[in-house]
């Protein structure tokens, strides 16, 4: 993944998007569903209905950049709404990414044995 700024909120569009969809309907669907600017640097995710491909729309400064990943097993996996948007952290971004289920991580620690 490309290092984000300090600050750069990730939001997922629930629901499901056309994936034919390019950068100018992402953008009109982050102004339209989401009610956010789609030039303020922040990162807006989107899944198809089959649920294995994701686009993500994101303003670099310079230019906006549309990114797509799809899962050759397994789905990704999203919020139940079937509207409106979830915050993500970097880290629950990665994890969706790798198709990881990214709402309960397990740590792989074990508590140790008081003495």
């Amino acid at each position: 993944m490309i290092g984000l700024p300090a600050g750069t909120k990730i939001w997922l569009a629930a629901g499901v998007t056309d994936m034919r969809a390019g950068m100018n309907g992402l953008a009109v669907k982050v102004q339209a569903a989401l009610a956010e600017d789609p030039f303020s640097g922040h990162v807006f995710v989107f899944r198809g209905r089959r649920g294995d491909m994701l686009k993500v729309l994101w303003w670099s400064g310079d230019g906006l950049c549309l990114l797509s990943k799809r899962l050759e097993r397994g789905r990704f996996v999203w919020p139940q709404a079937t509207d409106g948007s979830v915050a993500l952290t970097q880290a629950q971004l990665s994890m969706l990414l790798e198709g990881i289920d990214w709402r309960r991580p397990e740590r792989t620690w074990r508590p140790t044995a008081a003495l």
